[in-house]
């Protein structure tokens, strides 16, 4: 198919007219066309051109050579040239020549010759032709390529290239990217500037890029690329929204806008270098446009110099695509990623690594070494190896032995300091060990480090370089666990943690009863149906004979109970297991102690294993826990009959000897229902009486208030007879008292004394008789109205002979 062509100029004075006018049109090409085209193709010579230029003068002016999209979809190519003064006017004449490319946007990939290439095209045309134009069937042919001039303009358009060929790449993805302003004396550079654009672009996008080389009003312009005389760029720069300005006139290079551009730069390198063919070759292999590592990747292999973010990209690519290139880029590209080099950061190592994961065992040795060699040198350097190590045969024996002869004295020094993160030592033992070295002197400290990470923070310190190491070094395991074991002896809730969080395991071979123990209880197992089950389990589980290794019981008590003691019916059946020997052992006596004293008042499993700890750990127990052990067992006693006498003295002394509250409480409420028996000794009460102990007569209130005491003052007329003289006894004898038994005899035995029948309430008094004459008076007295306060005044100047009966 030929393509219609257009002629454009001004025209001397004749039939159809004189003035700018399409002089040659192609046969069918609609008026619309020509309306549209007649606005794209206008040429304004430079503000100093010259009024009456000669041949020489107007070779030098620029050309106009523009690719623009027009309303229907289709391309039109043209080139305007100024051809000097005439009728035509202030502007002068200019003659344009366009071609127009029918093909509509989005029909199918653009085929044949960029449209740049048509630059210097012997088939452009400087006046109409008369005879027609020549039948032209694509784009004008490429006009003459000097290569030299290119590189000699790439070398000296260095600095801009990066950012010049990101801004090209933002015009291919984003619709509203900002226009590249190109700012040259010389028209001529600005198409090789677009050369370049395109040069990189995929070739759909390369026929579809709108330019002009050359306007006289920028602010206008539609094209994407854009290319101006000095005097023309003034005042588009500052204007990034619209405008990305690279004026080759200033010293200075525009930087890149938004983020670093890895492939900008790669091929800013790659055009500096004259390889430009990579740019070519390396459409094969990216899945993108726009893929940095597969042209970084073909640009090392080449021995193009890349900086870091290039040599990651180009080993991250490697690492996920082997295939793809030969064995002999890929020993080229390996050779360029392990040399020296000064700007190298953490992502570039670790794709390194990732690279040498993927060749190793894969690629022969050769091909591998430079990446074993880069990845165990940027590991001692740093003291932070990845976790991905190389194994010891990606070495040959020559080259591990110069790296072992290097690498060693920064090893040693790096095993021996600080570590930042936990994965840190245990990478560098591996190194040794990729690499022949003996550190084994290291290793203890090194498994001390390690225990303790774990311990202390088992998520963050149990990584997949830890794994590594522990999984690859059977010397550090077992140190490792061997640590681990003791510290988990004296803190089983971290042991236990630590298998709860991690991976990591015991095996049946790891005879560490200790850490067996913590990974049991972390074992999400059916429960024991007591406490009692669960320690006995873990104590089974431990694979040891408590009496051969007592502090397996205090493992598995502090995992049983967390650390706070058992319950005293607990301690009571672990203390009659066990024996107290291997309690006094591993210290677990204490436990046990802890289990008695803590016990809530009241608690009668506690009265009863208080005598067995005083007598199993005498020598033990201390003097501050003493007092707490001998009031339980006063109230064992109590309860007993077995207390002896002078009891309401011995808790009265060890209540003044700050006991633990649940002991003193249970001790008190034992001794006051003891008071309140019909068979009390005479005695005791009197010293209860007499102390005038505020908290020991609260007790003694409380516990005559318990529904036992009241039902029996109701049922018992002399239970409630002997209660009215014991609680009548003795007003002189103290404040507390005074108020106590005022609170008895009003609060307790009246409503009680109210409840009775008339019979029962003889019998009551008929009681009373026969413990004497007076109290039976006394009580008939009480009951009137306002009697009590009258008896506490006849009473008050006398003291009674007793308490109660006996008194």
């Amino acid at each position: 198919m030929n393509l219609a062509q257009l002629h454009y100029t001004s025209a001397p004075p004749g039939p159809d007219g004189s003035g700018f006018r399409f002089t040659a049109v192609s046969p069918g090409v609609p008026a619309a066309l020509l309306r549209e085209a007649e606005q794209l193709i206008g040429y304004e010579p430079p503000r100093d051109a010259p009024p009456r230029p000669g041949p020489k003068e107007l070779a030098a002016f620029p050309q106009a050579l523009s690719l623009n999209v027009l309303a229907d979809g289709s391309r039109l190519l043209a080139r305007s040239v100024y051809t000097g003064a005439d009728y035509s006017g202030r502007w002068g004449n200019f003659h344009a020549h366009a071609v127009h490319l029918p093909q509509p946007a989005g029909s199918g990939p653009a085929v044949g010759e960029l449209p740049i290439t048509a630059w210097g095209s012997p088939q452009w045309a400087a006046a109409t032709p008369e005879a027609g134009a020549p039948v032209l069937a694509a784009v004008p042919a490429p006009g003459r390529l000097d290569r030299a001039a290119l590189a000699a303009f790439v070398a000296a358009r260095g600095p801009w290239l990066a950012a010049f060929f990101a801004d090209v790449r933002r015009l291919g993805e984003d619709q509203d990217a900002p226009q590249i302003v190109l700012v040259e004396a010389d028209s001529e550079a600005v198409a090789r500037w677009i050369m370049l654009a395109c040069s990189v672009l995929p070739h759909q996008r390369g026929q579809w890029l709108t330019f002009t080389t050359y306007t006289r009003r920028p602010q206008l312009a539609r094209q994407q690329i854009i290319g101006v005389m000095p005097e023309d760029g003034l005042g588009l720069a500052g204007q990034e929204h619209r405008y990305r300005v690279y004026d080759a006139t200033r010293a200075t290079a525009p930087t890149a806008a938004g983020e670093p551009d890895v492939w900008a730069d790669t091929a800013a390198r790659v055009w500096q270098a004259q390889r430009q063919d990579l740019v070519a070759e390396v459409r094969r292999l990216a899945a993108g446009p726009y893929d940095a590592g597969p042209l970084a990747a073909l640009a090392l292999a080449a021995d193009i110099a890349l900086p870091s973010p290039g040599r990651t990209a180009a080993a991250d690519w490697a690492a996920g695509h082997r295939d793809a290139l030969d064995g002999v880029r890929l020993h080229a590209l390996a050779r360029a990623l392990g040399r020296p080099a000064g700007d190298r950061d953490p992502a570039e190592v670790a794709a390194a690594g990732r690279l040498l994961a993927a060749l190793d065992g894969w690629a022969p040795p050769t091909v591998c070494e430079p990446l074993v060699a880069l990845t165990l040198t940027e590991a001692v350097r740093t003291g932070a190896p990845p976790a991905a190590l190389p194994t010891a045969g990606a070495l040959g024996a020559a080259v591990r032995g110069r790296l072992a002869a290097e690498l060693e004295p920064g090893l040693r020094a790096a095993l021996g300091g600080p570590a930042a993160e936990p994965a840190h030592p245990a990478g560098l033992l591996r190194v040794a060990s990729v690499l022949g070295v003996d550190v084994s002197d290291l290793l203890p400290g090194t498994a001390r480090q390690l225990a303790l990470a774990l311990l202390s923070d088992p998520e963050r310190a149990y990584g997949a370089g830890v794994r590594a190491a522990l999984a690859e070094l059977p010397g550090l395991r077992a140190l490792v666990l061997d640590r681990l074991d003791a510290l988990a002896a004296g803190d089983p809730a971290a042991g236990r943690r630590l298998f709860e969080r991690t991976a990591l395991r015991p095996t049946a071979a790891d005879a560490r009863p200790h850490l067996r123990m913590c990974a049991e209880a972390a074992a999400p197992a059916a429960p024991a149906p007591d406490r009692i089950g669960a320690l006995n389990a873990l104590l089974a589980h431990s694979g040891v004979s408590l009496y051969a290794e007592p502090l397996v019981l205090r493992t598995a008590m502090r995992l049983v109970w967390d650390g706070d003691p058992p319950g005293a019916g607990e301690a009571g059946l672990v203390l009659m297991a066990t024996g107290a020997q291997v309690h006094r052992e591993a210290g677990t006596w204490e436990l046990l102690v802890q289990a008695a004293v803590r016990a809530p008042a009241g608690d009668t499993e506690a009265a009863e294993l208080a005598p067995e700890l005083l007598g199993q750990f005498q020598e033990e127990i201390p003097a501050r826990l003493r007092p707490s052990l001998l009031l339980l067992e006063l109230v064992r006693n109590l309860r007993s009959g077995s207390a002896g006498g002078g009891w309401v003295r011995q808790a009265l002394d060890l209540g003044s000897l700050d006991p633990d509250p649940g002991p003193r409480e249970s001790a008190y409420a034992a001794l006051c229902a003891r008071l309140l028996a019909a068979d009390r000794p005479d005695s005791e009460l009197r010293a209860l009486i007499e102390s005038n102990d505020t908290e020991l007569l609260a007790a003694y209130r409380a516990a005559a208030r318990t529904p036992a005491v009241r039902d029996r003052l109701r049922l018992d007329p002399g239970y409630a007879a002997d209660c009215f003289t014991v609680w009548s006894s003795q007003p002189q004898a103290g404040p507390a008292w005074q108020e106590a038994r005022t609170d008895l005899l009003d609060g307790v035995l009246r409503p009680a004394v109210r409840s009775l029948a008339a019979a029962e309430l003889a019998e009551l008094e008929q009681s009373l008789a026969r413990l004497g004459g007076r109290w039976a008076d006394e009580f008939r007295g009480w009951q009137r109205p306002g009697a009590f306060g009258r008896l506490r005044e006849r009473f008050g100047g006398r003291r009674s002979g007793g308490a109660g009966n006996g008194g």
